[in-house]
């Protein structure tokens, strides 16, 4: 199979290193020329929680040639359509592209492509940005994971063979409630990624002091019950169940899902948001794809999610120059 994973940065390198480094064959794309050449010139390292140099393919994306079979997109949903696009050129007829991204990416994308040629997947580990070519790895080594479907539980092209792709890796679980997958995904992201985001710390650390801890919490409680409202059934992740975990009618079990939270996320904790990363190199991040979509979302089924509204505002300020990211904006909320 002629396989690609365009957009080589923190994920990707990581994602390129475990497939080659476990016999896989994958050429990796990114658009700046440093990136690639120190790719070229190094490997794919990946540090952090495992040490590992892979040699890699490595291209830019006007060097892109032929039709590949498989491409896994991991690049910002806001590019999407853009890269999108570009990438129609070169799928081949029968190809898939596979979407390991934030946010809800799927249906935009099938729009262009056509059902059977998209196939969504979620990760369930992160990884930061720490030089060219070089990315570390900050969820636990036992906690690589996959889930992959589709929005209409059809099977994409080559289904199969992207499975045993990405479990050169680790584990891969199809879905066949692949929105119930989808909306778990976001749900950490939007929790965790949105306060690491606001506060400028890892995971763990947005969920140690009480008063960051009960934000997050309350932001998976506006997940939990913009899904609820839709009549989504969020699906496990890593066999956690985050709806029987840390959803809450009463006071005690709210106390007991507020005790339970920095726990569950432990294998994560040193995981720090993309969108965080973004905006310490000065872009633009993703919130409006994140907490943004179930905000949209809420409104569509008439659940407020005043939480996610003020992670967003509070995002926006930063990314305008008028916040940092930092602690003190808990007074926001």
């Amino acid at each position: 199979m002629k396989t690609l994973i365009y957009g080589a940065g923190s994920m990707g390198i990581v994602l390129g290193a475990y497939i080659v480094k476990n016999g896989g064959d994958v050429t990796l794309v990114h658009h700046n020329p440093l990136q690639v050449k120190a790719l070229r010139d190094n490997g794919a390292r990946v540090v952090g929680t495992v040490d590992i140099t892979a040699s890699v393919k490595a291209i830019l994306p006007e060097e892109m040639e032929g039709l590949y079979d498989i491409v896994i997109l991991l690049t910002k949903t806001r590019e999407n359509d853009a890269n999108v696009r570009l990438i129609k050129d070169f799928l081949a007829p029968d190809g898939v592209l596979v979407t390991p991204q934030n946010g809800l990416p799927e249906q935009p994308i099938i729009d262009i492509l056509g059902e059977k040629r998209v196939l969504g997947c979620t990760v369930a580990w992160g990884a930061t940005l720490r030089g060219l070519g070089v990315s570390e790895l900050t969820s636990s080594p036992d906690s690589l994971s996959f889930s992959i479907g589709t929005p209409s539980g059809v099977r994409a092209n080559h289904q199969d063979d992207v499975k045993r792709l990405l479990e050169l890796m680790g584990e891969v679980v199809e879905e066949k409630n692949f929105i119930g997958a989808r909306w778990s995904k976001l749900l950490i992201n939007s929790a965790f990624s949105g306060m690491s985001t606001v506060l400028g710390c890892t995971f763990g650390q947005a969920a140690k002091p009480m008063a960051s801890r009960k934000i997050v919490l309350a932001l998976i409680k506006e997940c939990i019950d913009v899904c609820t409202a839709a009549g989504i059934r969020i699906e496990p992740v890593q066999g956690k169940d985050a709806v029987k975990l840390l959803d809450y009618n009463t006071w005690l079990k709210k106390q007991l899902s507020l005790f339970i939270l920095p726990i569950a996320i432990r294998k994560h904790a040193l995981l720090k948001a993309s969108m965080l990363q973004d905006i310490e190199a000065g872009k633009l991040c993703e919130v409006d794809g994140i907490n943004g979509a179930i905000a949209a979302f809420g409104r569509t089924v008439g659940c407020p999610t005043p939480m996610n509204d003020k992670v967003v505002d509070v995002i926006h300020r930063i990314e305008a120059g008028e916040l940092r990211p930092s602690f003190d904006n808990l007074r926001y909320f």
